[in-house]
């Protein structure tokens, strides 16, 4: 199967909610910047999705194999050891917001410009998993992604990016000589199939992280590594 574009996702986020996660008081002059930038963004906002229906032709002690591409990770192959494809994928906030936030010469709106691109890629994301959800019956799923855990190196992303075909050319979406992804308001992944809700973070000892999503799991990490 080929790559799927999706770039028809809807974008109309709630001021009011928007105003209380920034903590913009009513009738303040920040209040009517963030109102302002809001309705500027959604005149040119086109968050972006890029996705294909990978067959796993390969699985090996630490590597897997998809549509003739390597990926190397132990706990992806063990993660993917029930299912015979996955989804590899990108969502991204759009170039075009990406270009207005950097237009944003004020600090103060530079950093509301970024909160709003946030609220568009989150929309990019939950848009894919929905479409995934309806089309693939992916009712239950995870995702890893490339750098999210030492045994799945950033490296990583030059693979996904070839498995993707082009995402620049097809979503605005290049790697850096660095490896990240610009716009910086960008995910990419795996998602595949699942019972068990399978989080990075399960096998991530760092403390006192702010994107923490689930609790660090001692013996899923034995289990996973031994």
């Amino acid at each position: 199967m080929e790559p799927v574009i999706l770039d028809d996702i809807p974008f109309n986020p709630s001021y009011e909610q928007l105003a209380e996660e920034m903590r913009v008081r009513k009738g303040s002059p920040h209040a009517l910047d963030l109102r302002r930038l809001l309705e500027e963004a959604k005149e040119i906002a086109r968050p972006k999705a890029l996705y294909r229906m990978a067959p796993i032709e390969e699985k090996g002690e630490d590597h897997v194999v998809m549509n003739g591409i390597r990926f190397h990770s132990r706990v992806l192959r063990v993660n993917l050891d029930p299912v015979h494809r996955a989804f590899p994928y990108i969502s991204t906030c759009g170039r075009e917001l990406n270009e207005w936030k950097t237009s944003q010469e004020d600090t103060i709106l530079n950093y509301y410009a970024g909160a709003i691109n946030d609220i568009a890629l989150r929309a990019a994301r939950d848009y894919l998993q929905d479409h995934l959800r309806k089309t693939y019956r992916l009712e239950k799923s995870s995702y890893m992604s490339p750098g999210s855990l030492k045994d799945w190196p950033l490296t990583e992303q030059r693979a996904l990016f070839k498995l993707l075909g082009n995402p620049e050319e097809t979503i605005g979406v290049k790697l850096s000589p660095s490896l990240m992804m610009i716009p910086s308001q960008t995910v990419s992944g795996i998602r595949f199939s699942s019972e068990k809700d399978f989080q990075n973070c399960q096998l991530c000892p760092m403390k006192n992280c702010s994107h923490r999503k689930a609790a660090y799991d001692e013996e899923l990490y034995k289990k996973q590594f031994s």
